[in-house]
């Protein structure tokens, strides 16, 4: 049963994701601001190689990818820019919850964003699906305003709270969903070098991998 509900969502993703690439009538909603969460590190368009990582805050191989995009940052520094975006899968009952924690976190205090995408990674099996089958969405969305106040600050579990009660933050992580099936990302890790996308998509990539795209890209604007 749950293979069959697993199968059914992904032909649903895969039909979001086309109907975003046919042209309609109905515009897609433009942001205000391009779409994501900019890692620290330079502006993004620059002279920098640009990582766009399309993660679940609750999907394994995106908490497994994550570390090593994260040292492949530290050692290029300003040569390397990272732009997470989030995209809740469907079949991950809690995952669109989750990314809406964080465009609230985001607009409460951009600083508090990555600390709480790396909570989600480390306690993330407790939203899995089967955990929480029995739980309501109000009880899991407190549960996960709790985990938000270790990185936004302990005078904050109200104000995050009434995040959940901004359309703002509803209609956020819907754009950053309907901007990920523009793009063609079907699964997560999803990730693009430069504007093109890796064949590596849907796998974590370790430090050595990043390191072997990075190299000669950087070579070349010496």
């Amino acid at each position: 049963m749950e293979n069959r509900a697993t199968a059914s969502a992904m032909v649903l993703l895969l039909l979001l994701a086309w109907c975003c690439n046919v042209h309609v009538e109905a515009q897609v909603p433009i942001p205000a601001k391009i779409d994501g969460f900019v890692y620290r590190g330079p502006a993004v368009w620059g002279h920098s190689v640009v990582v766009e990582a399309f993660f679940d805050p609750l999907c394994p191989d995106s908490r497994d990818s994550w570390p090593p995009l994260k040292q492949a940052q530290r050692h290029y520094s300003d040569r390397l820019s990272v732009v997470v975006h989030p995209f809740a899968l469907p079949y991950h009952s809690n995952a669109f919850i989750a990314c809406r924690a964080l465009h609230i976190a985001n607009k409460l205090n951009a600083s508090s964003t990555y600390p709480l995408l790396e909570l989600f990674f480390k306690f993330q099996e407790k939203y899995y699906n089967q955990p929480t089958y029995n739980l309501s969405r109000a009880s899991i969305i407190k549960d996960m305003a709790r985990l938000a106040v270790a990185a936004i600050g302990k005078n904050s579990l109200s104000t995050f709270l009434s995040g959940f009660n901004d359309t703002t933050t509803d209609s956020a992580t819907r754009i950053s969903f309907k901007y990920g099936c523009s793009r063609g990302v079907t699964g997560t890790p999803f990730f693009f070098v430069n504007g093109m996308p890796l064949s590596h998509s849907g796998s974590q990539l370790d430090y050595k991998e990043w390191r072997s795209i990075i190299d000669p890209l950087l070579e070349k604007h010496i």
